[in-house]
């Protein structure tokens, strides 16, 4: 028997499935959520198969029993719908061909299904019996990966994402006394990029709801089918979708940050077309100096939606599961590029112990291997306050393009942060009050300078009098900074940053 093909990548799926089947294998997996395209696909393949092999195409569900599909030959042989009583007339029957079996991973469990297969698979030589099985997920049995080749469907090609397109507007004309809807050109090529990642079936119904919408497309229906791509690819629910991102001029300081990321905004979004994209930044930092900000800046100067990596609900309990959970949350920040993936405190998220069972350490080491191997357009916004906590792989070169230290801002990021946020609450003060409050600020994190100006205003609220610089100055020195009470923590953290990163102001 030939040595089995364990992962092809499907240029062509209709040759690669005909050479499979021509090849001698008793047995190809073939994972899809895209069932009816599966099949179709397999009806394509086997015809030609057929016609240099006598064979039947068979298709067993648990529900209808066995049926052949190449040929009408009547209802289905309910008889043998059981799985175990099923293989056992495979295993018997002197009919070489294709058998098609749906959603028959939760039988693999049973070891005498397990042994049946192996049999089928092992006379081969005697009877030429393939078993395709077809589901969304399927794991072999060590018995009888030997015998599989291995194929996974990619999702549409531009071309067929635009054939898509075409066929949705040529039948809603059709619908509409023949008059095409409208169709700006450039949201057309940005819908056409915005599909990638989804199946042909989920492409189609989005292109349908957006020409149902409006009777149009146009830009405005792009943001509508971001949202509405993101909640069918976030199946296990770790990746919050924020399409409202941050502005830079939100933020004080980070200049020099600020700086990086317009200098690769082109490389990132293809204008640059000869430059690789950025892979993503570490920011490290005093807590509440604006890391989580910055991470939803980025998105802003990309202009592209930002997602939120939630590791939390990323764990469990059962062997093997948070890895996959972590493959399929990156699997999808991919399908959904471009876009940001902003991993808060990723510390705590990969913190490795003695009585987690490893499951952290071959979580990293998965983390890892993405963020050396990504080439799509997500670029990853890392955070994190806990220097001693962080695994020296996460640090070298190649995880991130760079590690930047967000300090404690100066006084001229504080007096920018102070006209922020009282702007935002509209309380006027004159540049010389600003600079004042900035001196009287010293040591404090842009958040410890936010709730100074929310106490001011609850202090005159309560007071019945207006906002002044007097309360938020009387608000300032009553506080005391976390760089005040965690001293040593902080100068460590700064010592260690001071040669080993690049200030992010």
């Amino acid at each position: 028997m030939s040595e089995p093909n364990r992962s092809a990548n499907l240029q062509d799926p209709l040759a690669e499935l005909t050479a499979l089947l021509l090849s001698n294998h008793a047995l190809i997996i073939l994972e899809t959520r895209e069932e009816q395209r599966a099949l179709e696909l397999l009806r394509r393949a086997s015809l030609n198969a057929r016609r240099k092999r006598d064979w039947g195409v068979f298709q067993w569900t648990v529900t209808e029993g066995l049926q052949r599909i190449d040929r009408d030959l009547g209802g289905p042989l309910r008889t043998v719908a059981d799985p175990t009583q099923f293989l056992r007339h495979l295993k018997a029957t002197p009919a070489a061909g294709i058998y098609v079996l749906l959603d028959f991973h939760p039988y693999l469990a049973d070891p005498v299904n397990v042994r049946m297969l192996k049999d089928v698979a092992q006379g081969y030589g005697d009877v030429a019996r393939t078993v395709v099985l077809i589901s969304h997920h399927l794991e072999l049995p060590g018995e009888l990966d030997h015998f599989a080749a291995r194929l996974t469907l990619n999702m549409p090609t531009l071309n067929e994402r635009r054939m898509i397109v075409t066929r949705a507007i040529a039948d809603f004309a059709a619908s509409h006394n023949g008059i095409a809807p409208p169709v700006d050109k450039e949201a057309e090529s940005r819908l056409l990029e915005n599909l990638a990642g989804l199946s042909a079936s989920d492409c189609e119904r989005l292109v349908r709801q957006a020409l149902a919408h409006d009777g149009a497309i146009t830009s405005a229906d792009l943001p509508r089918i971001m949202a509405a791509k993101f909640e069918l690819l976030n199946r296990n629910g770790t990746l919050t979708y924020e399409p409202d991102t941050a502005r830079f001029a939100d933020i004080g300081g980070l200049h020099r940050l600020r700086q990086w990321l317009q200098a690769r905004k082109p490389a990132f979004d293809g204008s640059a077309a000869d430059l690789e994209p950025p892979k993503g930044v570490l920011l490290l930092g005093v807590q509440g100096c604006g890391k989580s900000l910055a991470a939803k800046a980025a998105a802003g100067v990309f202009g592209v939606p930002l997602l939120r990596f939630d590791f939390a609900a990323l764990y469990n309990k059962w062997h093997g599961e948070s890895e996959r959970n972590l493959r399929e949350s990156l699997s999808s920040a991919t399908a959904l590029a471009p876009c940001v993936l902003w991993i808060d405190e990723i510390e705590k998220a990969i913190a490795t112990g003695d009585g987690e069972g490893g499951t952290s350490r071959r979580v990293l080491g998965s983390l890892l291997t993405w963020l050396a191997e990504n080439q799509s357009r997500v670029f990853v916004v890392a955070t994190a306050n806990d220097i001693a906590a962080l695994p020296a792989e996460l640090l070298r070169k190649g995880r991130f393009d760079e590690i930047f230290f967000v300090d404690l801002p100066g006084a001229d990021a504080r007096q920018d942060i102070l006209r922020i946020h009282t702007g935002k609450r509209g309380i006027e003060l004159a540049p010389n009050q600003l600079a004042a409050l900035a001196r009287h600020c010293e040591h404090f994190s842009g958040a410890e300078i936010e709730q100074a100006v929310v106490a001011a205003r609850y202090a005159a609220h309560a007071s019945g009098s207006t906002v002044s610089a007097q309360l938020i100055a009387r608000e300032l020195v009553a506080t005391r900074p976390l760089a005040v009470v965690m001293a040593e923590k902080v100068a460590a953290l700064r010592n260690w940053a001071r040669d080993r990163t690049v200030s992010a102001d």
